[in-house]
């Protein structure tokens, strides 16, 4: 396993959003789950550094990834790709498949003691949503990555949460892909 090395938060993050499937061989993966309901399915991955969501409908495929800046993702059939340090909201409505796509995007820097208070309570809440979790120590202390899924009739939602002891980094994002 690569080691995760954490640059300056305005630089640790790369977004992108695709409307094409993603080949596992991008990513070191170290949890996956696969959700399907009434006419749609969303796989969730979580990844060396980051996650990537896959939702599919019908003849519809469109990938979300977020991971660290340092591992180049892939530009075919990209959306939209930027750096994701600070706020960042997305809406986007692909009309020819009837597919909706809403995402906020926030990181921020913790001090220790609140880095550490904010993975207690992640770590609880992972577990009371019986979401998928994977933890990995660092010489700095415990990083932890989240996806917790709630599906519904017609969509799906996405929080994903990143928290990195190097630097106290949490990035927290929630997506919706809808069916329209």
């Amino acid at each position: 396993m690569n080691p995760i090395v954490t640059p300056q938060l305005d630089q640790a993050f790369a977004f992108g959003l695709y409307n094409r499937a993603l080949h596992p061989e991008f990513f070191e993966l170290r949890n996956r789950k696969v959700v399907r309901h009434e006419g749609w399915e969303l796989e969730s991955w979580i990844v060396n550094g980051g996650h990537a969501l896959r939702f599919g409908t019908g003849s519809a495929c469109y990938s979300e990834v977020i991971c660290w800046n340092e591992s180049p993702l892939p530009s075919a059939n990209a959306v939209t790709t930027f750096l994701c340090g600070g706020e960042h909201d997305l809406d986007e409505r692909f009309e020819q498949d009837g597919v909706g796509y809403i995402a906020t995007i926030q990181s921020e820097t913790l001090g220790e003691n609140l880095y550490r208070a904010t993975f207690d309570e992640m770590l609880d809440y992972a577990a009371e949503a019986e979401a998928q979790v994977s933890r990995w120590a660092t010489p700095a202390g415990q990083s932890m990555s989240i996806i917790d899924v709630q599906r519904f009739h017609k969509e799906v939602h996405a929080q994903c949460y990143h928290l990195f002891a190097p630097g106290g980094i949490v990035l927290r994002t929630q997506t919706i892909f809808e069916q329209k």
